[in-house]
């Protein structure tokens, strides 16, 4: 699978206008208690950057498939959320700020860390590395240009007309829903014809990977005395990768498209999961709220 007009225009579009209508739900003061309790920051940190590799690694031991797919799935697990785990935080209730925060902090992070982390990769299963380099500027635009100026401007729309902010919140989560329905349809379009071989090929591993990685984050949060919403926002971080980034890898620096395959049938399998995980994290932040 190679980056295309979906992937490349279509999708980081989509994904600046909902993550504005995410900044109209956002104050100063969300991001604030991510800096003065940094205890989750860190915390998801540890899940995205050490044990979500570590969980990869395992993955691609224990399922046979061929080694350069292997290489694969360490490259997506090298590649921590973007701006769609953002999104699903968002409408599954969660801590929209912290995930915001640590979308943008490691997406900085992986600039030094993904190269040499996939390079030592290729190594260990393909006895050969590849010096690689990520587009720095596009890395840093693309966080700014589809996370953190769209819900700035967002957050300045909500403290300069609040009443129209607190107006649009609720069609603004029915959009964003219907974005993902959208996403999943145009992504499996665009691959309809492979989807069969590419889920042969690592449909099983790439589901174990998934939901490992969400219930790791949910229960290391849970474990750590972290309230409900903070927990939500660390699991949806840890276990919605950012597909995209890891086809670009795949595809176009390291010339591999067969790399690319675990991360597109990861993208397909992370909405079904992520809607459910909508459904039942949604349930149950409304319960706490009754209590």
């Amino acid at each position: 699978m190679e980056a295309n007009i979906f992937t490349n225009i279509v999708l980081p579009i989509a994904l600046a206008v909902i993550m504005l209508g995410l900044g109209l739900t956002l104050t100063p003061d969300d991001f604030a208690r991510v800096v003065l309790f940094p205890k989750a920051f860190f915390i998801g940190l540890l899940c995205q950057m050490v044990l979500l590799p570590l969980a990869g690694f395992a993955i691609a031991h224990l399922f046979p498939m061929d080694e350069k797919l292997k290489v694969g799935v360490l490259i997506l697990a090298l590649c921590p959320a973007g701006a769609t785990a953002n999104l699903i935080t968002f409408l599954s209730r969660g801590d929209v700020a912290l995930g915001v925060t640590l979308t943008a902090f490691n997406n900085l992070l992986i600039i030094i860390t993904t190269p040499i982390l996939v390079n030592l990769s290729l190594i260990y299963f393909l006895g050969e590395g590849q010096v690689i380099r990520l587009p720095v500027l596009r890395t840093i635009l693309n966080i700014g240009l589809i996370i953190l100026i769209p819900v700035s401007i967002g957050m300045l729309i909500r403290l300069r007309k609040p009443h129209f902010a607190a107006t649009v919140e609720k069609p603004v989560r029915y959009l964003s829903m219907l974005f993902i329905t959208i996403a999943v349809l145009g992504a499996i379009l665009q691959e309809w014809q492979n989807l069969p071989s590419y889920f042969y090929q690592v449909g099983l591993a790439m589901l174990v990977l998934n939901v490992v990685t969400l219930w790791m984050g949910y229960n290391v949060a849970r474990l750590s005395k972290l309230p409900l919403k903070q927990a939500i926002a660390i699991s949806i971080e840890g276990g919605i990768q950012n597909g995209t980034l890891a086809i670009l890898i795949a595809s176009t620096l390291l010339r591999q498209p067969i790399m690319s395959i675990p991360a597109a049938v990861y993208s397909l399998i992370m909405f079904a999961t992520g809607a459910f995980m909508i459904y039942h994290f949604g349930q149950r932040v409304a319960a706490s709220e009754r209590l």
